[in-house]
């Protein structure tokens, strides 16, 4: 008897006990076990700090202006489980999802008898599942967002055409290391090679460890600022940005993309300068329109995201410290006359006072802390001692959340920030509560 799509999401949560376990011996083992499909299949690798799941998108719905079937790994998801495994942009089916948990129920069962691979992570038996899942469909490309780091990733079995970092910030410090150097090592793992790497906006200190193993691996490097450019101009009218490209093609001129933020800028100039390349290296004809249309339709929920113009209401799961700092100086540069209600929490594995402490400075900012259904979300009973006339603690989400939209003027802004989950979970109540659940 086929099993229900509840009980197979339940048996893929039920490895997340063995948690996050740097290293490739599972994943390589089970992949083995059901052909090496990765070996077979066409990838672009991206790995950084923050930007990745962005730069996926924007990638992918260039991709598609081309008429390419293209597969996608991502984490975590916001709308639905199956979104993280998913081929132009649509996640894979209930069916399809029991399908493969079927077949990894029994190959799974068996390693855990073995010392070696016993132990498998959720993370790992989902990459092996999407590797499987774009063989079987037959994708033209699959892009592959690393999940952790990168040298020790699960994801970096791969032989990728193409590889690229978006950014290089402090998270994860506990695994990846404390210094811009350390963590730049560990994402500068996906390099391999001969293949060319494409690098965003990244830190001299961390750029000299990424260049150095480029070229020790032989691999071109292209980085954003001197190899392409983006020139920024200015928000859209209606939302979004407008920038200048500037690449071995020559100019591109005032592209828009739909997210907000001047960093989504460069996430999608290094979703271009990899659009060029793997055009160049497959030798596919593409028009400028093809990036145009591609980035006007790129959506990536969570991530500015507007979800609501009465009341003005903006999600961005902004989970730690680096794309915390990009929010507030997004936040005050495109609204610098709205009273800014937030409303904010996180993993108590972050640096949670750190992240507070920028949301803070905001002019014109009204901070509510809380917390949510997760195992490791903030003790509020911790945050105590940041409560001032600007800042409050709310003990259940959803009575902050009324408070604020009850109180709010037709002119103020509410961000909804922090965890990924967090906001997950705020997002589906207020879709479900707006009526606006098309896109569900």
């Amino acid at each position: 008897m086929s099993l229900t799509i509840e009980e197979a999401i339940e048996w893929i949560h039920s490895r997340l006990p063995f948690g996050s376990r740097p290293g490739l011996e599972r994943v390589e083992e089970l992949l083995k076990r059901v052909g090496n499909p990765e070996e077979k299949v066409p990838t672009i690798h991206i790995a950084g700090t923050n930007g990745k799941g962005s730069t996926v998108t924007y990638l992918r719905c260039m991709l598609e202006e081309l008429g390419l079937k293209v597969g996608t790994f991502t984490s975590p998801y916001i709308e639905h489980f199956n979104e993280r495994i998913a081929i132009n942009g649509r996640g894979i089916s209930n069916s399809q999802l029991v399908h493969y948990v079927e077949k990894y129920q029994a190959l799974v069962s068996e390693m855990d008898q073995q010392d070696k691979s016993a132990g498998i992570t959720e993370f790992e038996t989902l990459t092996a599942m999407a590797f499987d899942y774009f063989l079987d469909e037959k994708v033209d490309i699959a892009i592959i967002e690393v999940g952790l780091g990168g040298l020790l990733d699960s994801t970096n079995v791969v032989k990728p055409m193409l590889t690229a970092i978006t950014t290089i910030g402090k998270d994860h410090t506990e695994i990846l290391g404390d210094t811009l150097g350390k963590i730049a090592f560990q994402k500068a793992g996906i390099i391999k090679e001969n293949i060319p790497v494409v690098t965003g906006n990244i830190e001299e200190e961390a750029f000299i460890v990424i260049d150095e193993i480029a070229k020790k691996k032989h691999s071109h490097l292209y980085r954003f600022g001197v190899d392409y450019k983006a020139e920024y101009l200015h928000p859209d009218k209606n939302w979004g940005e407008v920038f200048h490209f500037y690449g071995e093609a020559g100019k591109l001129p005032n592209i828009k993309v739909s997210l907000l933020g001047r960093h989504q800028v460069e996430n999608a100039a290094v979703a271009i300068q990899l659009f060029y390349l793997y055009c160049l290296k497959q030798k596919i004809n593409f028009s400028d329109r093809d990036v145009y249309q591609g980035l006007r339709k790129a959506q990536w929920p969570g991530r500015m995201e507007k979800i609501s113009d009465e009341p003005f209401i903006i999600l961005d799961g902004a989970h730690n410290d680096h794309a915390m700092r990009r929010l507030a100086e997004n936040l005050k540069k495109e609204f610098p006359n709205r009273e800014i209600n937030i409303l904010f929490s996180a993993l108590s594995t972050k640096n949670v006072d750190q992240m507070i402490g920028m949301l803070k400075k905001v002019p014109n900012v009204h901070l509510y802390l809380t917390t949510f259904d997760y195992p490791r979300a903030i003790d509020l009973t911790k945050m105590e001692h940041f409560e001032d006339e600007k800042t409050e603690i709310v003990s259940l989400w959803q009575f902050g959340l009324g408070e604020i939209l009850e109180k709010m003027s037709a002119d103020d802004l509410l961000v909804v920030t922090g965890s990924l989950y967090f906001v997950s979970q705020v997002r589906e109540l207020l879709l479900n509560v707006g009526g606006n659940d098309e896109e569900n």
